[in-house]
């Protein structure tokens, strides 16, 4: 008896600081000024951001350069479409291929891009083991590492969801901090 208690003591409080942190300390920030979880009134991008369009452009030169074609297969992505891309594999047909609903997405806020390889007869492919330049690397690879020298992540090395043809640039920005209407600058991060 004792045991279930403290138990239950140990819950309430949980939820005590629970309530607390998540709706009264906001309410207090909101009345006596901005807090780190105020939402902005900041519309969200309809087009790439500046610096990584101008990377884009880099990426697709630079892999040309070693003989690579590269085919970027999105870019930015309005929040209609991104849900769209949600329901595939859910409520209309074909297999998942993202589990991030619109405003969720890097690609919504202009800072994602996603990639595909060209093949010398002209086939859009996303082997990550074809090897068109014939250098005995993996074209796919190539392209990845030429992506991080230009300041992109790459989402095959994320933990849980392998995203392979993404690349993005989040200017340390999290998904929660662009949907509360924070951007990066151009000038911040222009090379």
């Amino acid at each position: 008896m004792r045991i279930l208690v403290n138990f239950l003591k140990f819950l309430l409080g949980i939820i005590g600081i629970g309530f607390l942190f998540f709706y009264v300390i906001p309410y207090i920030e909101n009345e006596a000024g901005p807090s780190f979880l105020q939402k902005e009134d900041v519309p969200i991008p309809d087009t790439l951001h500046p610096v990584v369009q101008e990377n884009k452009v880099k990426l697709v030169n630079r892999a040309e350069e070693k003989g690579i074609a590269v085919v970027i297969t999105d870019g930015h992505r309005s929040v209609g479409e991104q849900d769209t891309l949600y329901e595939q594999g859910r409520s209309e047909d074909g297999r998942i291929v993202t589990y991030a609903e619109g405003g969720e997405s890097y690609h919504n806020y202009g800072l994602a891009i996603d990639f595909a390889i060209e093949t010398k007869d002209g086939r859009v492919v996303w082997d990550m083991n074809y090897d068109g330049n014939d250098n005995g690397q993996s074209d796919w690879m190539e392209v990845v590492e030429t992506a991080k020298d230009l300041g992109f992540t790459w989402g095959g090395d994320w933990e849980n969801f392998k995203d392979y043809p993404h690349l993005q640039m989040d200017f340390g920005l999290s998904i929660r901090e662009l949907q509360y209407g924070k951007r990066p600058d151009v000038e911040d991060y222009a090379k």
